[in-house]
């Protein structure tokens, strides 16, 4: 399944060649929370390493970024996880709206977006990506979001986990990769597997394909502190957590700004290459 046929992209282009296509006001049913998203993202080689609307979760699009409670709407997509009565359909859902480039590069945009909620403006956000070359073999997506409160009062990011579902603190960037025969690997500096990996806070994480790799970093402290999302068993799907074990809350005016930086590798890198590529990126 993709988006319709006449949704605007733009080429995101590292090294002379597209790298990714970014969707910025894509034609999608409110179920899906319609927000921009980055499809398809490949290596250097051309292997794809993102998954459009899979059949296991129509709502997960690619690479971009996703909440699944923003005082109480659901910019996520699917169902609302409601306490104390599950997964739940509600009519809650969200959108993302295009507002505008400010800068638009081949190797990299700034856009304007507005989270909306019906005729109302929750968060208004600023995006910035760029794609950098690493190596002949690898490439990094700097990936920076900044969400401001534009409403007069305060309001709150949740997730399913802070509405009482343990294990599942996702919202916030979110990258979707295809399902393939095997699971993927998933790896840090000193803990490996889904198990030990998710809700870990670490400086980098590594998910691996069958002839690709993927290095996620915090390029941030605050991006630091945020704990990995991870699913490799039913999905193969990384994020970084914005609201694990509380609500981040967003005062009137205030913003909250991550900033994450994933290297894209040809082939599975060993823990060490995957370490020092990460380095890279985030100094880069």
């Amino acid at each position: 399944m993709t988006a319709t046929d006449h949704t605007p992209t733009l080429a995101l282009c590292c090294a002379g060649r597209p790298v990714a296509r970014y969707a910025y006001r894509p034609g999608l049913p409110a179920r899906l929370a319609p927000r921009p998203y980055l499809h398809p993202v490949t290596t250097l080689r051309g292997t794809p390493v993102t998954a459009l609307m899979p059949a296991d979760h129509p709502h997960h699009l690619g690479v971009g970024v996703a909440v699944p409670d923003v005082a109480g709407h659901n910019f996520w997509g699917g169902r609302t996880y409601v306490r104390d009565r599950g997964p739940t359909a509600l009519d809650n859902h969200g959108v993302q709206r295009h507002v505008g480039f400010n800068l638009c590069d081949p190797d990299g945009f700034v856009q304007e977006l507005s989270w909306s909620a019906g005729e109302h403006e929750l968060l208004r956000e600023r995006r910035t990506v760029a794609a950098t070359e690493l190596t002949d073999t690898a490439w990094a997506l700097d990936f920076t979001f900044s969400l401001t409160n534009t409403t007069p009062g305060p309001l709150s990011l949740g997730s399913p986990a802070t509405n009482g579902r343990p294990g599942a603190a996702y919202g916030g960037f979110f990258w979707r990769a295809p399902k393939e025969a095997d699971a993927a690997e998933v790896y840090t500096a000193d803990a490996e597997g889904e198990a030990a990996v998710h809700e870990s806070r670490a400086d980098w994480l590594a998910l691996s394909g069958a002839d690709w790799t993927l290095v996620l970093a915090g390029a941030t402290e605050p991006t630091r502190h945020d704990p990995w999302f991870v699913r490799t068993a039913d999905y193969p799907g990384v994020g970084s957590s914005l609201a694990c074990g509380e609500r981040l809350p967003i005062a009137p005016g205030d913003t909250v700004v991550r900033r994450i930086v994933t290297v894209v590798a040809d082939g599975r890198l060993h823990r060490d290459e995957a370490a020092a590529l990460a380095r890279k990126a985030v100094t880069a």
